[in-house]
């Protein structure tokens, strides 16, 4: 199913809700986040182990929370580090759009669009079960594909500069999410995914 941007309503047919905001800053408040977390922001690559190998990525990758809280995905723990200014007030907006709370982001830098995410969802044992997950798109715009993992049906659209996705209840036990790659995508992406930790910090 191809979905071009629709908003406030629910993209998934069934067993789950994501819903897309669309913008919810202009283009010059967009502009001015995306620059504001490439000065603020300790970007590393990250390292996952795919088939027992260890891979460093070539996306760029930051955890901040409001404590130190730990996160564990392809077998790779991260401890949050603080907030910075431009986080405080992007999670500000995001809950005050959404409704939702969070304690944690990740946040994933992608250079071009030869840089993209695999099939996976975010269920990890460390998130609240059936949190609110909260996405943010800033730079270029890229497609998002949403995969029932019983039947494969595909739910698709296209995420814009400055805008909100909003995944939530029994999403990540039913659907995965990917970020095909676009090569004709030539400039960066920050993405910043608002979640909750329901573990206890260190």
């Amino acid at each position: 199913m191809d979905l071009f941007n629709p908003q406030n309503l629910n993209l998934l047919p069934r067993d789950g809700e994501a819903v897309y905001f669309g913008p919810i800053f202009s283009g010059a408040e967009a502009d001015a986040l995306f620059d504001a977390l490439m000065q603020e922001v300790a970007w590393q690559h990250d390292r996952v182990k795919l088939y027992g190998r260890e891979i460093v990525t070539r996306r760029e990758v930051a955890w901040h929370g409001d404590e130190a809280y730990q996160y564990t995905y392809s077998h790779n723990t991260k401890t949050a580090c603080p907030w910075t200014p431009t986080l405080e007030k992007l999670k500000a907006a995001v809950e005050a759009e959404s409704g939702d709370r969070f304690n944690c982001c990740l946040l994933n830098l992608y250079h071009s669009g030869e840089e993209g995410m695999a099939w996976h969802a975010d269920d990890e044992k460390e998130l609240q079960p059936d949190g609110a997950i909260a996405s943010v798109s800033l730079g270029e715009p890229r497609r998002f594909v949403f995969r029932h993992k019983a039947d494969k049906e595909k739910a698709e659209l296209r995420l814009e500069h400055g805008s909100l996705l909003v995944m939530r209840g029994v999403t990540q036990t039913h659907w995965e999410h990917a970020l095909p790659v676009m090569k004709r995508a030539l400039g960066p992406r920050i993405n910043l995914t608002f979640r909750t930790i329901a573990a206890p910090a260190l």
